[in-house]
């Protein structure tokens, strides 16, 4: 939004006139335009974000009905519904004033003026407009709240050494402002650690946003985070917030930030670094007010050296890591996991009492889960839904088949035994590759490369 003192844009087709108001209102506005034919109106709110605008009634030699600027009220009205629209004229009658305000002008104003009372009036069509753009902004932030408080409201649950000391952790760097990086497998629970650290943060009574940086497109990528304004690409039919906005003075999180392209990346960290960003078609600088954390299952560190993911970016994201540990570390979590999300699908089927019995536990508790959490909630949701007994059975439990481990003398050649350890690296990591390479001790591409001509080979 523009500052406080606001740009206006004024129409006459005197030249004179366009001076005298232009001397006038430079002292008062932000930044003052002055054009002489309505033609331009529609090129000069492309260009520039008003507050509000001064439109003359006649531009027409001996037309004195006011149609022409009733007729270019309609046209801003339409287009930018919250500009203040005063209309001025020579001719006025209480007949034209009266069709003027019923058009949606906000005020109307005689030939020869007075200097004060034009004032007076100007400023009051100000802050009807800074009224309206600052209700649309709340609507916006409410719509966002609406966002974030349907959805799941989920808790941390566990008493393992390893995601206790992950909350102490979390209880420690809550309070401040430091930028936090989290880390860990595919369904260990990132967002979840997200919500934790801005529920106990100083910027709790505000929003936190969530944005997964995987699922936004390279061309939407400005507008999402930063805004745009009206017209600054063909979709653009209205000003709209960024998620920077949005989060002013609360938690911004950036999910899945290891997927955000190498050319983009550079975008962000400017916008971290300076604190403030620019709707996409604007010039117009805006603070910004956040705690950022975000969240990545890659391994950024192997990211820089291979030459994808910036090191001052790192740097500045990752005041604090923390790493997740997978839900196989975790031991007896895995049981309490499980009976939470049992009592949960009971209550969400309609379902009688169950329980699992010894063996189903160790099942569960013998399995790699290479999904995580989020494989174990969905194990337990499909055992309550097609489970025919109160008490739920190893066969009731739809686990992943592991890859089968052969004894290295069954192999006919290195390079068979090679793609076996690959494919259960990949398993034991949910398929991400960065982790299965360093756990490996290959680099990446190079493992991507075995995988790329084994594919070529079964072709």
């Amino acid at each position: 939004m523009p500052g406080q003192k606001g740009n206006i844009l004024i129409v006459d087709d005197n030249k004179s006139i366009l001076s005298a108001l232009e001397i006038l209102l430079a002292p008062e506005f932000g930044e003052v335009t002055t054009i002489p034919n309505p033609n331009q109106i529609p090129s000069a709110l492309r260009k520039k974000e008003y507050n509000l605008v001064i439109l003359d009634m006649n531009f027409s030699a001996g037309v004195n009905n006011g149609n022409e600027g009733i007729y270019w009220l309609g046209r801003i009205r339409t287009s930018n519904p919250d500009i203040s629209v005063v209309m001025i004229t020579a001719w006025g009658d209480v007949d034209t004033a009266v069709r003027a305000l019923k058009a949606g002008a906000s005020d109307f104003i005689l030939k020869p003026w007075d200097n004060e009372k034009l004032l007076a009036t100007l400023r009051l069509a100000l802050q009807l407009n800074l009224s309206r753009m600052e209700v649309k902004d709340l609507k916006e932030r409410e719509s966002e709240l609406k966002k974030e408080i349907n959805r799941d409201q989920r808790h941390i649950i566990g008493s393992s050494p390893e995601i206790i000391n992950v909350l102490n952790i979390v209880k420690k760097v809550a309070r401040t402002d430091a930028n936090i990086l989290i880390t860990g497998e595919n369904g260990t629970g990132k967002e979840l650690i997200a919500q934790e650290i801005h529920r106990l943060s100083n910027r709790a009574s505000e929003l936190l946003v969530t944005v997964d940086m995987g699922a936004i497109t390279e061309t939407l990528f400005e507008s999402e985070l930063f805004g745009h304004v009206k017209g600054a690409f063909t979709d653009a039919r209205e000003n709209r917030q960024g998620k920077f906005e949005i989060a002013h003075r609360g938690t911004l999180f950036l999910d899945e930030i290891g997927n955000l392209s190498f050319h983009l990346q550079s975008k962000l960290l400017t916008a971290i670094e300076n604190r403030q960003i620019s709707r996409v078609g604007s010039n117009q600088v805006i603070p910004t007010d956040i705690r950022l954390i975000c969240a990545t299952n890659k391994k950024l560190d192997e990211m820089v050296k291979e030459g994808l993911f910036r090191e001052d970016l790192l740097y500045r994201i990752n005041t604090i890591h923390i790493e997740l540990p997978p839900l196989r570390e975790r031991g007896n979590d895995i049981i309490t996991l499980s009976e939470f999300f049992l009592r949960m699908y009971i209550r969400k089927y309609n379902k009688p009492e169950m329980r699992l019995n010894k063996h189903a536990i160790d099942k569960l508790m013998d399995y790699s889960w290479p999904g995580n959490i989020r494989e174990l909630q969905n194990t337990i949701e499909k055992a309550v839904i097609l489970s025919e007994s109160a008490v739920i059975r190893p066969e009731d439990l739809y686990l992943k088949p592991a890859p089968e481990i052969r004894d290295p003398g069954s192999f006919a050649t290195l390079e068979e035994m090679e793609m076996a350890m690959i494919r259960m690296a990949l398993y034991r990591n949910s398929g991400n590759y960065t982790t299965a390479a360093e756990q490996l001790g290959i680099t990446r591409q190079t493992l991507y490369n075995r995988i790329k001509k084994e594919k070529q080979n079964d072709k």
